[in-house]
C-alpha cells in the first residue's frame, strides 16, 4: 500500500523521483528513501517522516539515473531509518524497494542469517536484496526471477544493480506496477498518478511478469523467461487533474467534482429513443441476460457500500436477485459458482487485493464476471470479462466520494439496461432517464448549501458517538454515511438497518449520542417516523437527512433536506450531505482529512 517510483533516462531522476512519490502521498505512508545509480556504485538516502524530510537530507551531489523512490506504510517493523526503504545487500551492491508482503520472509531470514549474513531491518522486504545479490544468474533479470521463484506472497518490486547501472528490474504479484514509456526515457510507479506529468503511455505488468527497464524501452517476460506481449494503454488525464487548486483539501475538491463526474458516468450511455443506456463495455446478450437467475456484488468498504445500493436497484428495476457480500471474505467460505449466476466486482482503483483475489477465485471455478470500477487499465480492469467505467476521474483522497457517487449512478443504469430487456416498461425507463440527467444539477445545488452543513458539523463534532440508520435503499447511505465519520474524524460511528435499532442498540442511545437518520419521503416514511419517536423518547439528538418533510418538524434537532428526485435514485444525493458533514467535522477537529491514520488508498495487502 506505499508509494513506488523509479526512473531511467537522460535526466536528473531526483526531482522525478520526488515528485512521482510526492502524488503519491495521498495513501498514506511514515517514511520515504531513494536509491541511485551512479558511476561509483548505489547511493541510497532514507529517513522516517515525510518527504520534506527526506528533502532536508539530500546533498547536491545526490542526483542522477536510474533511481528509485519510496514511501512506506509500515507491515512489519516500526517506522525508522533502519525499516525505511530502499533495502541494500550487505555488499551495497543491490538495492530494493517494495510494496506487499513477504509471506515466508522469516524463513528466508533464517537461511540467510545461517549463511552468515547480518541484516540491518525488520522488514520481510530486505531478504529480497540479500537474496537476489546471492543469485549466480548471469544478469540481474535473471537472479530476480530465481529469488521470486522461492518467494511467497505478493510483491511489487523495484532492482537496482551496480554491477548494472543501466536499468531498473522490476516484477509484480498482487501489487500494482505501471510502466510509463516517453522518449528516450522510461517511468515505473505503483500507480499512473506519478506519471502523468512526464508520459500519457502506459504499460500495466501482469502478476507474474518481470521487466527489464532501460532508457531505450522495455521487455517483459514471465517468472519462467518466456517473454511477453505488452499493451500499451492512453492516459486521458492530465496533471493538473491530481492538483488540489483552490481547496484546502482533496476531499473537499473531490466532493465539489460530483455534479462532473456525475455528468462523465452517464455521457453517450442515454439510449433516449428506446428509453433505455448503451454500456458498451459489458457484451451481455438479451439471452445472457435472460438466462442470469442472480446477481452476486462484491466489494470491499465503499465498494461494499455502493454495492447493497447496487443490488437494491438490480431486484427493484430489473426483477433479478441480486446481493452484496465483502470481497475479502467470499473467496474464504469455498463459494458456490452458480454458472447463471452474474457476479460484479467493484473497485475505485482496480487494484484492490481482496477483490482482485475474488475476480479470480470466481474464474478459477468458471464463473463469469464484469467489473464496474474507476481506473482505466487497472488489474481489475482486465480481469474481469468485462466491465463499466465510473468515468469519475482521479480520486487522490484516501476517503472515496466522487467515486462512490458515480459508482451508484453506475449501477442505476446497469439496472436500467437490464430490466428494459427484462420486464422494465418504457415508461419507467424514460422516468428514470429524465431523473439520472437531473442529477448533476441536483447534486450541485446540495453544495450550495455546505456553509450550513458545515456549521452543523461543527456542533456535531464535540460527540464522540454517532448512529447512522436507514431503511431499505436508505441503509446503504447510512453505512457510507458512518465511514465517511469515522474515517475522517476518527468519531466513533455505527450504521444499522433502522429497524433493528431496537433489537439492541438502542440501549446505547442517550442525550450524548446523536442519530443521522435517512428519512426519504417515500412509502417508509411512517415507519422511519416510528423510529425517530423511539429515539427521541430517549433523549437521542437527531439529524434527519430527507426531502424537508414539514412532519419532522418539532421531532428532530435537525433537518437537512436534498431535492426529490425518483426514490430509486434517492441514495445518490442523500449520500452527498453525509460526506459534507463528515469533511467538515473532520477539519473542526484538526484531522489529516486527505490521509487518515492507519489508511492507505489502495489496499493491496491483506
Amino acid at each position: 500500500m506505499c508509494g513506488i517510483v523509479g526512473y531511467v533516462g537522460p535526466r536528473d531522476g531526483v526531482p522525478i523521483a520526488l515528485g512521482g512519490l510526492q502524488r503519491l502521498a495521498y495513501r498514506g505512508y511514515d517514511s520515504a528513501g531513494l536509491a541511485v545509480a551512479g558511476r561509483s556504485g548505489l547511493k541510497v538516502i532514507k529517513t522516517r517522516g515525510k518527504l520534506v524530510d527526506l528533502e532536508r537530507k539530500l546533498g547536491a551531489r545526490f542526483k542522477g539515473s536510474p533511481i528509485i523512490g519510496h514511501t512506506r506504510w509500515a507491515t512489519h517493523g516500526q517506522p525508522n531509518d533502519d525499516n525505511a526503504h530502499p533495502h541494500l545487500d550487505e555488499s551495497g551492491r543491490i538495492a530494493i524497494v517494495h510494496n506487499g508482503i513477504i509471506e515466508n520472509a522469516a524463513a528466508l531470514r533464517e537461511r540467510l542469517q545461517a549463511s552468515g549474513a547480518t541484516l540491518a531491518s525488520q522488514t520481510d522486504s530486505e531478504v529480497l536484496a540479500h537474496l537476489i545479490a546471492a543469485s549466480d544468474a548471469s544478469d540481474l533479470e535473471g537472479a530476480v526471477r530465481e529469488v521470486l521463484g522461492v518467494v511467497e506472497g505478493t510483491y511489487g518490486l523495484l532492482v537496482l544493480s551496480a554491477d548494472q547501472p543501466d536499468r531498473i528490474v522490476v516484477a509484480r504479484m498482487g501489487s500494482p506496477v505501471v510502466l510509463g514509456v516517453g522518449d528516450r526515457e522510461m517511468f515505473v510507479a505503483s500507480d499512473v498518478a506519478a506519471l502523468v506529468r512526464y508520459t500519457q503511455r502506459v504499460v500495466y505488468l501482469d502478476d507474474g511478469e518481470t521487466a527489464s527497464v532501460q532508457a531505450r524501452g522495455f521487455q517483459t517476460h514471465t517468472l519462467d523467461a518466456h517473454p511477453t506481449e505488452k499493451e500499451t494503454f492512453a492516459v486521458h488525464w492530465g496533471g493538473d487533474a491530481y492538483e488540489r487548486g483552490s481547496y484546502e483539501h482533496y476531499m473537499h475538491k473531490e466532493i465539489h467534482e460530483q455534479p462532473q463526474a456525475v455528468e462523465r458516468a452517464l455521457r453517450g450511455r442515454i439510449d433516449a429513443r428506446f428509453d433505455t443506456v448503451q454500456l458498451g463495455g459489458i457484451d451481455l446478450s438479451a439471452r445472457d441476460v435472460l438466462g442470469t437467475r442472480r446477481i452476486k456484488i462484491l466489494g470491499c468498504g465503499s465498494g461494499y457500500y455502493a454495492g447493497l445500493s447496487g443490488a437494491h436497484l438490480i431486484e427493484s428495476l430489473a426483477r433479478v436477485p441480486a446481493d452484496a457480500e465483502p470481497a475479502s471474505e467470499f473467496r474464504y467460505r469455498n463459494p458456490v459458482i452458480e454458472p447463471d449466476t452474474l457476479y460484479i466486482a467493484v473497485s475505485q482503483s482496480g487494484e484492490t487485493f481482496d477483490t482482485l483475489a475474488a475476480v479470480h477465485e470466481i474464474k478459477r471455478k468458471g464463473g463469469r464476471v464484469l467489473g464496474i470500477v474507476n481506473v482505466v487499465g487497472s488489474t481489475i480492469a482486465r480481469a474481469c470479462d468485462g466491465g463499466i467505467y465510473v468515468h469519475a476521474g482521479p480520486e487522490v483522497s484516501v476517503t472515496s466520494t466522487k467515486t462512490f457517487t458515480s459508482t451508484l449512478v453506475t449501477f442505476a443504469l446497469l439496472s436500467l439496461h437490464i430490466g428494459r430487456i427484462r420486464d422494465l416498461g418504457p415508461r419507467d425507463g424514460r422516468r428514470l432517464i429524465d431523473a439520472m440527467r437531473a442529477l448533476p444539477e441536483q447534486i450541485a445545488r446540495i453544495l450550495e448549501a455546505e456553509a450550513e452543513l458545515a456549521d452543523l458539523a461543527r456542533r456535531y463534532s464535540e460527540y464522540e458517538h454517532a448512529f447512522f440508520v436507514g431503511r431499505a435503499n436508505g441503509y446503504p447511505a447510512a453505512l457510507e454515511g458512518a465511514q465517511k465519520l469515522k474515517e475522517v474524524s476518527y468519531l466513533h460511528a455505527e450504521a444499522y438497518p433502522a429497524a433493528e435499532l431496537k433489537h439492541g442498540p438502542l440501549a446505547l442511545v442517550s442525550s450524548q449520542t446523536p442519530t443521522v437518520a435517512i428519512v426519504p419521503s417515500d412509502h417508509l416514511f411512517d415507519k422511519n417516523l416510528s423510529t425517530l419517536h423511539e429515539l427521541r423518547a430517549r433523549k437521542g439528538p437527531i439529524v434527519a437527512v430527507g426531502h424537508g418533510d414539514p412532519r419532522l418538524e418539532g421531532i428532530c434537532e435537525d433537518a437537512i433536506g436534498v431535492p426529490r428526485s425518483e426514490p430509486e435514485l434517492d441514495p445518490v444525493l442523500l449520500g452527498i450531505p453525509l460526506q459534507l458533514l463528515a469533511y467538515h467535522c473532520a477539519v473542526a477537529l484538526g484531522r489529516d482529512v486527505d490521509q487518515p491514520r492507519n489508511l492507505a488508498k489502495s489496499v493491496t495487502v491483506e
